[in-house]
C-alpha cells in the first residue's frame, strides 16, 4: 500500500513553517500516543506515521529531499530516485565531493586527516627600554618534538613507516548511506589520518612526537608594543606522524617605567618644579628614553599640568625609521618644612602680592566671579 503524503499526515499545508509543523506534531503525538490509547493498533499505527512524518518534515534538508522527489528520496530500492545515482559506490556524495573538493585547492589524497602539531602560546615581559630599542628573550617552552628513534614517523620499522589505512582506503573518513543522504564520518580506524602503524616505535608509541623543552632564542623588534603577539612559523608541536609543526605565538608584556608613560609612539614624563622654578623659568635637564638627555626650557610663570613637546624623541615606529615625540608634563610644588626665615620671606611676598593683581591673574579671577555670585543671591 502507498505511503500516505506526510503533509497529509500532519494535516499541514506544503508551506507550513517549522513552527506550526511543531506544534501540529506535539498535538497529535499526544492525541495517538499508545500511553493514552492502550490496546488500541490503528492508534499506534498512526502515531509511528506522525513520527515518521515530522522527523523528515522537521530538518531542512530532508524535508528539501522530500518535496522534490517524495517518498522515493528515503527509499533504499531507488538508491534516493535521483537518475540511478549508486550512493554504494559514491554517486551523488562523490560529486559533491569533487566540487568542494576542487572548490577548496582540490581533493586530498591519503593523509588528508593529518592535522599540524598544536600552537604553543609562551609569554615573556621586558622592560619599557627593550622595547624601544628592540631585543632578544631567551625562551624555554615546553613542547613536543620530533622523536629521533623513528625519525617521526611512529613506526618501529624507520623504513616502512605507515601504511594506507584498509578501511578508508587512505581518505581519513568514510561514508555511510542513510537513504537519500549519504554521512560522512571520521575513520575509527586510523582516526582520520588516512595512515595506520603495523609496528608503533616503543620510544613514542607510535605518535612520532614526544615531550620536551626546547631552548629559542627570539627577536622582539624595536617599538613593540604591551600586548603584541610575534608568531614563529613551524616552531610549535611536532605534527604527529609526520604531519606539519604547529606555530609559537609569543605575546609581549611590557613592565611599568619609573620615569615613562607610553602612549602609542609617544612619550610622557612629569617633572616637578619648585615653586622658585616655575614662577622665574628655568632649564632642566631631562632623560630621554633612548638613554640620552635633553634640555628644556622653562618659562617664567609656569603652571602645573603645562606640557612642553620635545620632537623626535619618543618611541620608534614598528618597522619604520620614524619616531614619536617627547611630552615633558611640569607639577608645581608647594615646598613643606619651611625655615623661619622661608616663611618671613613668603609673607612679604604674599603682602605684595596684594597691589599685584596681575600675580595671580587665575585666583584673583575666581574671586572676583565668586563675589559677584554672592551679591546676586547666588544667582550666576
Amino acid at each position: 500500500m502507498a505511503k500516505q503524503d506526510y503533509y497529509v499526515t500532519l494535516g499541514v499545508s506544503r508551506d507550513a513553517s517549522a513552527e506550526d509543523l511543531k506544534k501540529t506534531y506535539r498535538k497529535l503525538a499526544m492525541q495517538h500516543h499508545p500511553d493514552r490509547n492502550p490496546g488500541d493498533r490503528q492508534a499506534e499505527a498512526k502515531f509511528k506515521e506522525i513520527n515518521e512524518a515530522y522527523d523528515v518534515l522537521k530538518d531542512e534538508q530532508k524535508r528539501a529531499a522530500y518535496d522534490r522527489f517524495g517518498h522515493a528520496a528515503f527509499d533504499q530500492s531507488t538508491a534516493g530516485g535521483t537518475a540511478g545515482f549508486d550512493f554504494a559506490a559514491g554517486g551523488l556524495g562523490d560529486i559533491f565531493d569533487q566540487m568542494f573538493g576542487e572548490f577548496m585547492g582540490g581533493r586530498r589524497g591519503p593523509g588528508r586527516g593529518q592535522r599540524p602539531g598544536q600552537d604553543v602560546r609562551q609569554s615573556v615581559e621586558i622592560d619599557l627600554a627593550e622595547a624601544f630599542a628592540g631585543t632578544k628573550v631567551q625562551l624555554h617552552v615546553p613542547t613536543r618534538v620530533q622523536c629521533e628513534a623513528c625519525n617521526g614517523s611512529g613506526s618501529e620499522n624507520r623504513d616502512r613507516g605507515a601504511e594506507t589505512c584498509p578501511t578508508c582506503g587512505g581518505a581519513g573518513r568514510v561514508r555511510a548511506q542513510q537513504g537519500f543522504f549519504v554521512v560522512e564520518r571520521t575513520c575509527a580506524a586510523c582516526g582520520g589520518s588516512g595512515r595506520v602503524i603495523r609496528n608503533p616505535c616503543r620510544i613514542c608509541a607510535g605518535s612520532g612526537t614526544l615531550a620536551r623543552e626546547r631552548a629559542l632564542s627570539v627577536t622582539v623588534p624595536a617599538g613593540v608594543e604591551d600586548g603584541t603577539r610575534i608568531r614563529l612559523a613551524g616552531e610549535g608541536e611536532a605534527g604527529q606522524r609526520g604531519a606539519p609543526p604547529g606555530d609559537l605565538y609569543v605575546h609581549v608584556a611590557i613592565r611599568p617605567h619609573p620615569l615613562f608613560q607610553r602612549d602609542g609612539a609617544n612619550v610622557f614624563c612629569r617633572v616637578p618644579l619648585r615653586m622658585t622654578q616655575a614662577a622665574l623659568g628655568t632649564e632642566l635637564e631631562v632623560p630621554v628614553i633612548d638613554g640620552s638627555r635633553a634640555k628644556l626650557k622653562i618659562p617664567p610663570g609656569a603652571q602645573s599640568g603645562d606640557q612642553f613637546r620635545l620632537r623626535g624623541k619618543g618611541f620608534s615606529v614598528l618597522r619604520s625609521a620614524a619616531r614619536g615625540d617627547m611630552y615633558v608634563q611640569v607639577a608645581v610644588e608647594t615646598p613643606l618644612h619651611l625655615t623661619r626665615r622661608q616663611k618671613e620671606l613668603l609673607e612679604e611676598f604674599e603682602e605684595e602680592s596684594h597691589d599685584n593683581a596681575k600675580a595671580h591673574p587665575e585666583s584673583e579671577g575666581f574671586f572676583a566671579r565668586v563675589k559677584e555670585f554672592f551679591e546676586n543671591g547666588g544667582r550666576g
